[in-house]
C-alpha cells in the first residue's frame, strides 16, 4: 500500500498499581433446630399429584451436584460446590446418607439429605430444598413433612437441621411450624466471591 499513512498512538506502557481484590463479606446467623420427640412434629402435607417424591438408591455424581447447585447457588452453599465425581461418589456411598428428590412432572423441584448420626443415635436434615420455580406453592411444608417422616423412620433419638439467614426467609419460620425447637445458635462470616 503505496502513499498510504499509518498511525501510530504511543501507549503508557508503564506498570499499573494494582488495585486489591475486594471480597465482600457478611454476617450471618446459624440456627440449630430439632425435634427430640415424633409426637412434637406437625406435619403439613397436602396434595400435589404432579410430584413423585422418592429415595434415590444409585444417585450419580450429576444428579446430586444439580440439586445441590440448582438450590443452592442462590444462598451461597458453597461447601460441596467444588466437589469432583469422585468426592459425590465417595458422600454418597456412606452407608449412612440418603438422597431424596422431589419431582413435578418429570423435572426436579426439591430435595433433601438425610444424615444418620450413630454418636448420638440421631438423624440431621443436612440438606433441604425447593428450586427457585417450586417456592411459593406450598410444596415447602410438604416436602419437609416427607423429610421428617422419613428421619422419623430410621429410629432415631431426634431428627435436627440447621438453617441460616442467608437460607430463603421461610426456611426458619417453616422448620418452627413444623415443631422444630432452636437449641443453638452462632454468629459466623461468609465471604462471597466477587
Amino acid at each position: 500500500m503505496s502513499g498510504a499513512r499509518v498511525s501510530v498512538r504511543r501507549q503508557n506502557l508503564a506498570p499499573q498499581r494494582l488495585t486489591p481484590l475486594y471480597i465482600p463479606s457478611v454476617q450471618a446467623t446459624r440456627t440449630y433446630l430439632e425435634l427430640t420427640r415424633p409426637d412434637h412434629f406437625r406435619p403439613a402435607f397436602d396434595t400435589f399429584p404432579d410430584l413423585v417424591i422418592e429415595r434415590v438408591e444409585r444417585p450419580t455424581p450429576e444428579l446430586y451436584r444439580d440439586c445441590y447447585r440448582s438450590v443452592g447457588e442462590a444462598y451461597h452453599w458453597r461447601d460441596r460446590w467444588d466437589w469432583t465425581d469422585a468426592d459425590i461418589r465417595a458422600h454418597l456411598a456412606k452407608p449412612e446418607i440418603t438422597l431424596h428428590v422431589a419431582r413435578r412432572r418429570g423435572a426436579l423441584a426439591g430435595w433433601y439429605e438425610l444424615r444418620r448420626v450413630p454418636e448420638d443415635d440421631s438423624v440431621e436434615i443436612a440438606y433441604f430444598g425447593l428450586l427457585p420455580g417450586a417456592i411459593g406453592q406450598g410444596l415447602g411444608k410438604h416436602l419437609l413433612s416427607c423429610a421428617v417422616r422419613d428421619a422419623w423412620a430410621l429410629g432415631p433419638s431426634r431428627v435436627w437441621l440447621h438453617t441460616c439467614t442467608l437460607d430463603h426467609p421461610h426456611a426458619l419460620p417453616n422448620y418452627r411450624k413444623r415443631g422444630f425447637a432452636p437449641y443453638k445458635t452462632e454468629t459466623y462470616e461468609v465471604n462471597f466471591p466477587t
